[in-house]
């Protein structure tokens, strides 16, 4: 996907189609290439679909926060022009969206967070001690998804060398405190958007609870479960994740 990304002014990113922006929010370690399936898929269906290129590696240690990563989201939607966007976020990427909805609710008109921090984390930024050992890292990014052969070597190349530079181990570690400081158990109540929420029911990441958890904690929201599936929904069962968000924005009439 890297060969379709725009640069402009300070931002890089992805887009594709025309209509109702839905504005794609990547994970810690996670592609925009993860996102390959509903690009193509809503780009089709009357949505712009826009992914940017967060600055998770590239802000100063002291700015490498959730709350600096909404702000840079907001930036990047007044830069565009967007109005009334959906936000949809995996993992780290949820939880930007549900910071920047608090933050900033006049800009959203629905969200969508599958596997999303901002409750609970578990695994964000820990486990690297033996970050220099290839296995224990493959074994690592297995465990993310329940069909661990979805972990190809690419993605585990990626990871290894993102913990093994020392200067991005510091920032995935302060994302990781900055996710639990920024917990958001008592703003969800406020916030009554349409959320639609999906689920793999193997996540060990986020575990299942965690989306129940946010299911009773946000006023408007639907949950949805795919089974077998783990953290990354819409990489592992991408067909089952477009249907079930399609159905759901034709519900909303989003």
């Amino acid at each position: 996907m890297t060969d379709r990304l725009k640069k402009e002014g300070n931002y890089s990113y992805v887009e594709a189609g025309e209509g109702t922006p839905i504005i794609v929010l990547h994970g810690l370690m996670g592609g925009l290439s993860n996102f390959d399936s509903v690009l193509n898929f809503f780009s089709a269906k009357g949505y712009k679909i826009i992914i940017p290129e967060l600055p998770i590696y590239s802000m100063s240690l002291l700015k490498t926060n959730v709350k600096s990563f909404a702000k840079y989201l907001y930036d990047f939607i007044e830069f565009k022009g967007y109005k009334d966007v959906i936000l949809l976020g995996n993992s780290l990427g949820g939880h930007i969206g549900l910071y920047h909805t608090k933050l900033f609710p006049e800009k959203v008109k629905a969200l969508i967070i599958t596997g999303s921090s901002g409750l609970y984390e578990s695994a964000m930024g820990g486990g690297y001690t033996k970050r220099s050992d290839y296995d224990v890292i493959k074994k690592k990014a297995q465990e993310v998804f329940y069909d661990p052969a979805i972990a190809t070597k690419e993605i585990v190349d990626e990871v290894y060398t993102t913990v093994n530079d020392r200067n991005k181990l510091i920032k995935t570690l302060a994302i990781a405190k900055s996710a639990i400081r920024h917990n958001m158990a008592k703003d969800l109540p406020n916030m009554h958007l349409p959320t639609c929420i999906i689920w793999g029911k193997n996540d060990t990441v986020t575990p299942p609870e965690v989306a129940e958890e946010f299911n009773s904690l946000l006023p408007n929201s639907d949950l949805y479960w795919i089974d077998k599936c783990g953290h990354a929904a819409m990489m592992e069962h991408p067909e089952t994740f477009n249907a079930l968000m399609d159905a759901w924005l034709k519900e909303k009439r989003l």
